[in-house]
């Protein structure tokens, strides 16, 4: 399994490599009274990339957050329910009138 990542690492540092190769032409970026700045379209490309998958990674981490305490609060209703149900449930009735036959030999 070593040697697959190790391939899938240098395929994907390849591809990083070439891509900054034939995407290296400038790009100019204003923003409203911003200085204009120069960068290459890689480092553009790159750099929407890293803010939607960091965007992405803190919308997951709030997702699971909001779903531990759904789950939370729902095993403490469960709880609640159990121990209900054990309360409202009729003791177990004994007869001792009934008499037990002797083990047999």
């Amino acid at each position: 399994m070593r040697v697959f990542y190790l391939i899938l690492t240098i395929l994907f540092a390849f591809f990083i490599v070439t891509f900054s190769n034939f995407n290296s032409g400038p790009v100019v970026i204003r923003y409203y009274y911003l200085q204009d700045i120069v960068v290459p379209a890689y480092m553009l490309i790159f750099a929407a990339l890293l803010t939607g998958v960091i965007i992405t990674g803190f919308l997951g981490i709030v997702e699971r957050f909001r779903l531990n305490r759904t789950i939370g609060r729902l095993n403490k209703i469960i709880r609640d329910l159990r121990k209900e149900l054990r309360d409202r449930e009729a003791p177990p009735i004994i007869e001792e009138n009934k008499k037990i036959p002797p083990p047999a030999p």
